[in-house]
C-alpha cells in the first residue's frame, strides 16, 4: 500500500511539473528568446557579404593582430591537439561543419588574430563581428561557448589548426 501511495505521489508531482513548464506565455522564456534574435537582427545579409574583407578582419578581442611564423612548431601544435580534443570536439569535427564549422583550412578563411579572438571571445565577436554574426545565423543560432581558454592555449589550438 505505501509503495502504491509513493507511486501517485511521484506521477502526481511530475504531472504537475509537466503542466507548470508547457504552454504558458513564459516572459522569462520569451526574453532568453529574443537574445539571440537581437545579436542576428543586425548581421550582414549574407555570410559572403560579411566575409569580403576577412584577410584584414582581426575580429574583436585581445588580439588586434598576429603574424604566424613560417615553421610550424609542432610541440605547440601537439599541445594544441590536446586542448582542441579536450574543449572543442563536442561541437567541431576536424574536417566537416557540425554544432560548429571545421577548422580544417580554417585559415585560408579567416586572419589568425580572428580565430584567436573567436577563441577566446566569443560573446563580444557574436555580437559586434560581421563574420561571427553570420556564422550564428548558419549555424542555427548555436553561439560558440566560452571555454575560458588563455592566450597560450589558444595560440597552441591555432598552432594545431595548421596542421590539418
Amino acid at each position: 500500500m505505501k509503495q502504491n501511495s509513493l507511486t501517485n505521489l511521484i506521477l502526481i508531482f511530475f504531472l504537475s511539473l509537466m503542466l507548470s513548464c508547457g504552454g504558458s506565455d513564459n516572459s522569462e522564456s520569451a526574453a532568453t528568446d529574443e537574445k539571440p534574435q537581437s545579436m542576428l537582427s543586425s548581421a550582414p545579409k549574407t555570410l559572403e557579404e560579411a566575409e569580403k574583407d576577412w584577410k584584414t578582419s582581426n575580429g574583436i578581442g585581445p588580439n588586434s593582430s598576429f603574424e604566424l611564423p613560417a615553421e610550424i612548431d609542432q610541440a605547440l601544435a601537439d599541445a594544441g591537439k590536446i586542448v582542441y580534443e579536450a574543449k572543442c570536439t563536442a561541437c567541431h569535427k576536424v574536417d566537416k561543419q557540425f554544432i560548429g564549422p571545421a577548422p580544417k583550412g580554417i585559415l585560408e578563411r579567416r586572419t589568425p588574430a580572428w580565430v584567436m579572438n573567436m577563441i577566446m571571445n566569443p560573446e563580444e565577436m557574436i555580437q559586434k563581428d560581421p563574420i561571427a554574426k553570420q556564422l550564428l545565423i548558419k549555424f542555427n543560432g548555436a553561439p560558440m561557448a566560452n571555454q575560458n581558454l588563455t592566450l597560450e592555449e589558444s595560440r597552441a589550438v591555432l598552432e594545431y589548426f595548421r596542421t590539418l
